[in-house]
């Protein structure tokens, strides 16, 4: 039998476990002592909480705490068999990792899956890769994220009218997910779950106040504000990409017109790169269309990298126009970081100094004194490490 068929779900108590178990996640191993400093409980307490935490399988013991004087005490660790399923859903790719109960990824594989095949199809896979990549790294499944690259309605675990998803329109990712890997589902939008992974793991450890702006086959922004994720009322908050720049612009996926994303998404770079080809202003890309007949937004970068003057003022036109927009949030927000993800990211140095040129110089000052504007350190990892912290939350919350 699949070990995905047998898992079971230990259940949390009392909102001082979610507490404790939070901190192991957050800080690693601890004394029983150090515990009942940092959550300002007595020490009967914890060890109560301890005992009930180990003995369904949450918590274990480690090695000895480093001396404080007098006898060394236990240290407290997440039980090392713990294990979360995290998903990346892009719009032309699936990444699917498993971690630890720190969310340290232990294994983690990408393959090209188009988002446009429908939900059934698109779960049916990652329950595969589920399943493929459990053998591999046995241990309890305790919950599972995902990210996708649409609105996602958080409260209710599904993507909402998302204008690349056909098909997955308030279709129930939680609950159908959940029946497939057998255990608690969270969903979240791509670029929330990006963000989150960087705030935690990554170029913006420990930042409280963020922006990460994800530049893919679309645009997207996900915005850190007290050490969380801000999601709005209805969990739109951050769709950049469909802030209008131009009413004669070119046409959008959403179907309106003059969207930053129709000018400087994946897609969009892949459409004028081809113009570019074809009206003989790039020889590096009219050598690639003859060669294989069809543009990528990598194409153009690495067109670009060879020094091709019209792929350079693409990348350079599209930083300006993302600049511009960022300026605003950065004016808004007012962020202790800016960080720049996704496939389109790797434009590199070039892409980065458009941006900041252009932030640096709309917004004020102030906001902008201190504020260090760079590439995501976490590359593909960034959205399924997110994805495991929204899938800990879940499954560290007090069972209802």
């Amino acid at each position: 039998m699949s070990t995905a068929s047998t898992t079971e779900h230990p259940m949390v108590e009392t909102r001082h476990q979610t507490q404790l178990l939070t901190l192991l996640r957050d800080e690693g191993p601890m004394s029983r002592v150090e515990l009942g400093e940092r959550l300002e409980l007595p020490r009967a307490r914890v060890g109560a909480e301890v005992a009930r935490l180990a003995e369904v399988g949450l918590v274990e013991t480690a090695g000895p705490s480093a001396s404080r004087g007098g006898r060394r005490s236990t240290l407290v660790r997440l039980a090392g068999d713990l294990r979360v399923l995290s998903v990346d859903v892009g719009a032309t790719s699936v990444g699917v990792a498993l971690t630890d109960a720190s969310c340290e990824v232990l294994v983690h594989t990408v393959e090209d899956c188009d988002v446009r095949q429908g939900p059934h199809a698109v779960l049916k896979r990652i329950a595969a890769l589920a399943e493929k990549i459990r053998e591999d790294v046995p241990g309890k499944l305790i919950a599972a994220g995902i990210g996708l690259p649409g609105p996602v309605s958080f409260a209710e675990g599904m993507a909402v009218a998302p204008p690349i998803m056909p098909g997955w329109d308030r279709f129930s990712v939680r609950d159908h997910l959940g029946g497939l890997l057998r255990c608690p589902v969270t969903v979240d939008n791509d670029v929330n779950s990006m963000a989150l992974g960087e705030r935690h793991a990554g170029v913006a450890r420990s930042i409280d106040d963020l922006v990460f702006v994800k530049i893919g086959t679309g645009i997207g922004c996900g915005i850190v504000l007290g050490g969380k994720v801000y999601r709005g009322v209805a969990g739109t908050a951050g769709d950049i990409g469909h802030i209008r720049l131009d009413d004669y612009g070119p046409t959008c996926a959403c179907g309106e017109t003059g969207c930053l994303e129709a000018y400087f998404g994946g897609a969009a770079l892949a459409r004028d790169g081809l113009t570019l080809a074809r009206s003989g202003r790039s020889a590096y890309l009219a050598d690639v269309v003859a060669d294989r007949g069809v543009i990528t937004a990598q194409d153009v970068g690495r067109a670009a990298a060879s020094g091709d003057f019209g792929a350079v003022n693409l990348i350079r036109d599209g930083g300006r126009r993302l600049g511009q927009v960022v300026a605003s949030l950065v004016s808004f927000v007012n962020p202790g970081m800016v960080v720049i993800g996704g496939g389109v990211a790797q434009l590199g140095h070039q892409l980065l100094a458009e941006i900041r040129s252009s932030v640096y110089r709309r917004s004020l000052p102030l906001a902008t004194g201190n504020l260090p504007i760079v590439l995501s350190e976490l590359g593909d990892t960034a959205g399924v490490i997110g994805a495991a912290w929204s899938a800990t939350d879940r499954a560290f919350t007090l069972s209802s």
